[in-house]
C-alpha cells in the first residue's frame, strides 16, 4: 500500500492558478498509473487527470483539458496539478490516486481501477 498525501488547494479567483502536489510514501512501481480526482458536494467522483509513472503519458478529463496539465517526480515520488485558468465549476475536493496498472488511456478513468488514494485537499474559486 501506498500513502499519498496532497497538499496545495485553497481559495483562488476565477482565472487565477494553482498547483496541486501529492506526495507519495511506499513504492510507485514502473507499470503504475496516478491520477487525479475530483468531487463536488452531492455530485459523483469526477476524473480529471492521470500519468503512467514509467513513461509520463497523461491522460486528461474534457472539462479541464487544455487548462490543467500533470506532472510527476519520479526521484522525489510526487505527482503535480497544475491548474490555469481556473473556473468555479473547477470548485471541489482534489484527490490523488494511484492504480496498479493500466492498459489504455481511457482505462484510466474509471475510479474503479486506483487502488490507493488521498484524503484531498480543498480547492475553491471564487466568481
Amino acid at each position: 500500500q501506498v500513502q499519498l498525501v496532497e497538499s496545495g488547494g485553497g481559495l483562488v479567483q476565477a482565472g487565477g492558478s494553482l498547483r496541486l502536489s501529492c506526495a507519495a510514501s511506499g513504492r510507485i512501481d514502473s507499470g503504475n498509473a496516478m491520477g487525479w480526482f475530483r468531487q463536488a458536494p452531492g455530485k459523483e467522483r469526477e476524473f480529471v487527470a492521470a500519468i503512467t509513472w514509467k513513461v509520463g503519458h497523461t491522460t486528461y478529463g474534457d472539462s479541464v483539458k487544455g487548462r490543467f496539465t500533470i506532472s510527476r517526480d519520479s526521484a522525489q515520488n510526487m505527482v503535480y496539478l497544475e491548474m490555469d485558468s481556473l473556473k468555479p465549476e473547477d470548485t471541489a475536493v482534489y484527490l490523488c490516486a494511484r492504480a496498479d496498472y493500466w492498459i489504455s488511456a481511457a482505462s484510466l478513468r474509471p475510479p474503479l481501477l486506483y487502488k490507493d488514494w488521498g484524503q484531498g485537499t480543498q480547492v475553491t474559486v471564487s466568481s
